[in-house]
């Protein structure tokens, strides 16, 4: 679908929540159609890219790691 979005889930490196959220971006754009969406649809843009980034996060911690539990790296 998105040729753009990266794997996430992969063994060798925790994912930040830049890159969760970098993906949640791009998939709101190749959804959507906007790369860059109207004054008056921004909101609606960002609560959904906010939404997806914090279900994909749940996701990725619910799935579990085959080396480490915990997936999801705070930024400091």
């Amino acid at each position: 679908m998105c040729r753009s979005i990266k794997v996430l889930r992969r063994s060798d490196a925790l994912v930040t929540s830049e890159e969760i959220s970098a993906a949640a971006l791009q998939f709101v754009r190749k959804v959507s159609g906007f790369h860059k969406p109207s004054k008056a649809n921004q909101p609606a843009f960002d609560a959904a890219v906010r939404d997806i980034a914090g279900i994909t996060e749940n996701l990725l911690k619910s799935l579990g790691h085959p080396a480490k539990k915990e997936l999801v790296k705070e930024s400091i």
